[in-house]
């Protein structure tokens, strides 16, 4: 009995196959890693915000205090520019923080789905590609016995008869 010549095509087919499947779980699990860092640097953002904001509060007061010390004694008093400006400064950081913990909270909500969503999809990969491997194996074991069948005839066939 000879080896089936069909062997090697039906051995890389498979392996084919089973790279693709796994080539799809690759890229899920990618996406659900790009996802997760995207969270987390919108989440460390916000620290970006705050010391943001304490630098530009610190630059401007430096700013009114070398203005207070080229002013005569009973200049302008800017005590009351600082305030409103620091308040503007803490009122604006205050919006960008909310802002950040909305858009977190939205994105640790759509990763959360994309999580669900993805198992979900990788089961339904999963037994698309078992039921593609199932009927490649029975087509593989169709041809086999078809050319073990077709060897057995011409075994008994003679030519030379």
């Amino acid at each position: 009995m000879t080896q089936n010549p069909f062997t090697a095509m039906f051995t890389a087919q498979r392996t084919a196959i089973e790279q693709s499947q796994q080539l799809t779980h690759d890229a899920l699990e990618a996406q659900k890693t790009s996802f997760g860092a995207f969270v987390d640097a919108v989440e460390s953002s916000s620290s970006a915000v705050e010391t943001n904001a304490e630098f530009t509060k610190s630059a401007v007061a430096a700013y009114f205090d070398a203005v207070e010390a080229s002013m005569p004694e009973d200049g302008v008093d800017l005590e009351e520019f600082r305030s409103q400006f620091e308040e503007n400064v803490d009122a604006m950081t205050d919006a960008q923080q909310e802002s950040i913990s909305a858009v977190a909270e939205a994105l640790h909500e759509s990763e959360a789905a994309y999580d669900e969503f993805s198992a979900s999809y990788a089961d339904v990969v999963d037994t698309s590609f078992d039921a593609v491997l199932e009927a490649h194996e029975q087509a593989e074991e169709n041809v086999s016995a078809v050319t073990e069948n077709v060897d057995s005839v011409a075994e008994e066939f003679d030519v030379s008869a």
